[in-house]
């Protein structure tokens, strides 16, 4: 256990440094002299934090053995707070979700409900899809991802509900792509409520960027300037933005 301490503070060390390979190394090495369930035991201790930092630095041309043996759990408390690195292309987020929860030995509900049971589970989940919104409201209104289908009227919440147990129109293995087709499948078929509750977060920011985009053009087309009278009256105040919340969809 000494020898477990000693490589935990080392591997925070190396991570506070900017070291991913460095700590990823060190913590390899650990499985390969001692075992897969050493490195279990460390991984339990290391705070979500310094798990994040190794599991979305991921490479899709090796398998490494952190994201093999990180838990439901572990991966979970490590997703929600991937907000915090404000990567607006989702690049990160989107490599390290998939590289686990299809990983081989895994089953992807399980990863997808320890999400669900923590707070911001549903926002990281929608994160993953902000560039899909379109085709996730095409894939909750007619059961399939046709373009054709991207425009036409949302579903209410109610109606989602109503729908949540519909057969569905594409098998799995349709869309078994291992990325955010299958993702939204299993989300939609097997977890219907975590699925709906990420929609209205991804509506929810769909419309905030949508609004604050058209915020900028309104400003780009006057000249810059505020009467003070309008702000005193409130009609120029600019809204307050969360920079957790900014999105790239």
């Amino acid at each position: 256990m000494t020898n477990h301490l000693a490589l935990i503070t080392k591997t925070q060390t190396l991570i506070a440094a900017g070291d991913i390979v460095g700590a990823e190394n060190a913590l390899v090495a650990l499985a390969d002299a001692e075992g897969d369930a050493a490195l279990m035991v460390v991984l339990a201790q290391l705070p979500a934090k310094d798990i994040l930092a190794v599991i979305r630095e991921y490479d899709n041309s090796r398998e490494s053995v952190i994201n093999l043996l990180v838990t439901p759990e572990q991966f979970a408390r490590a997703v929600v707070i991937e907000k915090q690195y404000k990567d607006l292309t989702r690049t990160h987020l989107r490599g390290m979700v998939n590289a686990i929860i299809f990983r081989d030995d895994a089953d992807p509900v399980e990863f997808l409900e320890a999400m669900g049971d923590l707070d911001g589970g549903s926002e990281a989940l929608a994160d993953y899809f902000s560039d899909q919104w379109s085709r996730i409201e095409a894939f909750a209104r007619t059961g399939t991802f046709d373009a054709m289908e991207d425009h036409g009227e949302m579903l209410s919440q109610t109606a989602l509900l109503a729908s949540a147990y519909a057969r569905p129109q594409l098998e799995q293995d349709e869309v078994a792509d291992q990325d955010w087709m299958e993702l939204a499948w299993i989300l939609r078929y097997k977890l219907p409520d975590l699925f709906i509750e990420m929609l209205m977060v991804l509506r929810a920011k769909a419309s905030a960027f949508e609004a604050a985009f058209e915020s900028d053009e309104a400003m780009e087309e006057g000249d810059g300037k505020v009467e003070t009278g309008d702000t005193d009256r409130g009609q120029a105040t600019p809204a307050k933005g969360d920079s957790d919340e900014e999105s790239a969809i």
